[in-house]
């Protein structure tokens, strides 16, 4: 069982900088999390404690129930992936990948066992006698990867480690370590800061701002209910648009008005509940980019509607973004259409208000019933 438990986590460097702060959460046996944020929120140091290469500065990090605060990485069965390889460039891949096994003095016999058996997985036995030197970026992962597998360590780590690779590329590792994860049935920790891995990979993302954990769910849960405009806004792609404004009642209906006063569009009646705490009041109205509907007859419905001004199309193949000017609101869509709309043409949206997402200004917490 490898079981992965962070306890009050934190992490301050001299100056008082607070890297990682009163980190708590468990990564259970067998399961994929990724740790996912911008850069400088604390993922790299939250991983690089757990692999026992970032001392902690108080908590604990138990991996098997065992408290592993002063354990040294070689004695934690650990496998680090790294984002820039880390492979020795004299020595051929066969070596790269069974160096550590031959440091812990295992028969010669297993070694070329483990070896060759992590290459046939990962379909780079055809390059066991070259150098680093000679693979590509992918291949080159590939036997990072392999030199990971062959520990048969309890838990494998990954540290962005498909950033140095081209977007083809990232998507077929991403597919790879993927099926890894399901052949092997071992427990991974994955860093990335881009929200297409995390939402394609994990079983459960930790969504991570200024050292804090915002937000622990399933990809999906994540998309559906944030639990602030920070991970709204951070998950999904293009980003939610956010739009200011309040809660007015209008001939017994609830409605969001922006600040300008320009958007007026009725809230759905599942939503009224939590709302009516806020009627009058300021709020932040969030909309997914692809909870813009075409209107086919670019006629505007009260309460239902936008019009707009197309400032940007970027067409996608099967979908197209509509950068457009609503009012004073600058607004992202994302609609199928085989027409593409022309740059300074009005097109009228249709907004899907059961999908809203509403925050309170002050806090940023999602507003629910």
């Amino acid at each position: 069982m490898a079981r992965v438990e962070l306890k009050s986590v934190c992490k301050t460097y001299q100056g008082g900088v607070h890297a990682v702060k009163d980190s708590t959460f468990v990564i259970e046996d067998k399961e994929f999390v990724v740790l996912v944020g911008p850069s400088g929120c604390g993922k790299s140091t939250t991983l690089r404690m757990i692999a026992g290469l970032e001392d902690i500065s108080s908590g604990e990090i138990l991996i098997d129930g065992r408290v592993v605060n002063d354990v040294a990485p070689k004695d934690r069965d650990i496998a680090m992936v790294f984002q820039n390889y880390a492979l020795y460039p004299h020595m051929t891949v066969y070596k790269n990948m069974a160096f550590g096994l031959m440091l812990r003095r295992y028969p010669k016999a297993e070694i070329d066992q483990r070896v060759r058996e992590a290459a046939r997985i990962l379909s780079i036995e055809h390059l066991l006698d070259r150098k680093p030197k000679a693979l590509s970026g992918g291949e080159r992962q590939r036997v990072a990867v392999g030199r990971a597998i062959v520990r048969h360590p309890k838990v494998f780590l990954f540290d962005e480690p498909l950033s140095n690779l081209d977007a083809k590329l990232r998507v077929q590792m991403r597919a790879e370590i993927n099926k890894l994860h399901n052949r092997l049935q071992s427990t991974m920790i994955y860093v990335t800061h881009d929200q297409v891995e995390a939402m394609t990979m994990g079983d459960r993302i930790v969504v991570m701002l200024g050292g804090v954990v915002q937000q622990i769910a399933s990809p999906l849960e994540l998309y559906n209910r944030p639990v602030n405009k920070f991970v709204a806004g951070f998950i999904g792609s293009p980003p939610m648009n956010m739009i200011e404004g309040s809660i007015v009642g209008q001939n017994g209906t609830m409605q969001f008005r922006d600040k300008s006063g320009e958007i007026t569009l009725d809230i759905d009646p599942a939503h009224k509940p939590a709302l009516d705490a806020y009627a009058g009041k300021p709020v932040v109205m969030g909309i997914r980019p692809e909870h813009f509907v075409e209107n086919n007859s670019q006629a505007a419905r009260a309460g239902k509607s936008v019009t707009a001004k197309v400032d940007v199309v970027e067409p996608m193949g099967s979908e197209i973004y509509l950068y457009v000017a609503a009012g004073k609101q600058v607004l992202t869509a994302r609609i199928n259409t085989e027409r593409e709309p022309a740059v300074d043409s009005a097109h009228v949206l249709d907004v899907a208000m059961e999908k809203a997402h509403y925050f309170d200004p002050q806090t940023e917490k999602a507003i629910r019933s």
